[in-house]
């Protein structure tokens, strides 16, 4: 078939790169414009539009996916469908009703599970076991077309958000290209989501990152993995933001109010609301990342200091 894959960030290039070895022919990459990054917020090039290039593929750019000029661009390259993995904005009726098979997305849930932009995230913060990806065919509501295919993924107790979106990502590539073949050979129907089971992922805000020492320690692990690398939880620490990084289990509870800083010989405690955990790596304001008994190290941490106290 003639495909145009639309996608932007490094979890789309799994997908790409399988399409392209398939025997599908991809006549084009749609993705977003090149975005300000870095101090400097230089314009930088999507890791799609990167590896796209790279593969000799045509790219298409448009500002808005509402575009007509956009529309006639993708038309005049006749595709039969248009994969779709975390391309970042809304197709409007006009685009999804072009290709003849439709806009395929591939979906880093469960459906109807975890509709929405984190849903790998949210599936590590809420303490998931399983989770998975599913192919469907886009339509005007968020996340709500008729499922076309699934696979499952255990999720592990010390997955990050990362780790499990990377796993995903290629996971996903290949039921992506099994989706293309069955809408290629007609073996493939697509059955519409159950009304049970829908859970929303809304995108992690700032806020939602930042971590609660009041809750549980098993809370605080699954938060701290969640926002884990992007948008990175964090709490404050004499009135500065503190980045952390993920933590594990203390085997010596420490004591005192939750989000106590307990420094010993080698490690760093926290108490939470049940328990305590051990830090990692944490960052403190304008500083690089290092180990955290170096952090308090640095700091002198005193008795009876807390996180959270900003």
């Amino acid at each position: 078939m003639r495909l145009v894959f639309a996608g932007t960030p490094d979890a789309a290039v799994p997908s790409l790169d399988a399409l392209a070895r398939s025997t599908h022919d991809v006549v084009a990459v749609v993705t977003r414009p090149d975005a300000p990054a870095g101090r400097g917020r230089s314009l930088v090039p999507s890791p799609v539009r990167v590896r796209a290039e790279a593969l000799g593929m045509r790219v298409l750019t448009p500002s808005t996916a509402k575009d007509p000029a956009f529309h006639d661009d993708l038309r005049a390259l006749t595709p039969d469908a248009c994969p779709v993995v975390a391309y970042g904005a809304l197709l409007p009726r006009a685009a999804l009703d072009i290709p003849r098979h439709g806009w395929v997305n591939l979906h880093f849930s469960l459906l109807p599970a975890w509709r929405g932009a984190a849903p790998v995230q949210r599936a590590v913060m809420a303490g998931d076991d399983v989770t998975g990806a599913s192919t469907f065919l886009i339509e005007e509501g968020l996340d709500t077309g008729p499922v076309l295919g699934t696979m499952t993924e255990t999720v592990r107790p010390t997955d990050t958000a990362g780790d499990l979106l990377g796993r995903l990502a290629v996971a996903g590539a290949g039921l992506l290209v099994a989706t293309m073949d069955g809408l290629e050979d007609g073996s493939l129907s697509a059955r519409p989501q159950p009304a049970e089971g829908v859970s929303l992922a809304p995108k992690i805000t700032v806020e939602d990152a930042r971590i609660d020492w009041s809750r549980p320690g098993f809370v605080v692990d699954r938060l701290v993995r969640g926002c884990t690398p992007n948008p990175g939880a964090w709490t404050t620490f004499r009135g500065e933001r503190v980045k952390v990084e993920p933590v594990t289990p203390a085997d010596n509870p420490a004591n005192g109010p939750a989000g106590t800083v307990v420094v010993t010989k080698r490690d760093v405690h926290i108490t939470t609301g049940s328990g305590s955990v051990r830090l990692g790596v944490v960052q403190g304001h304008g500083k690089k990342p290092m180990p955290a008994s170096d952090w308090a190290r640095g700091l002198r941490i005193e008795p009876g200091e807390r996180f959270g106290d900003a």
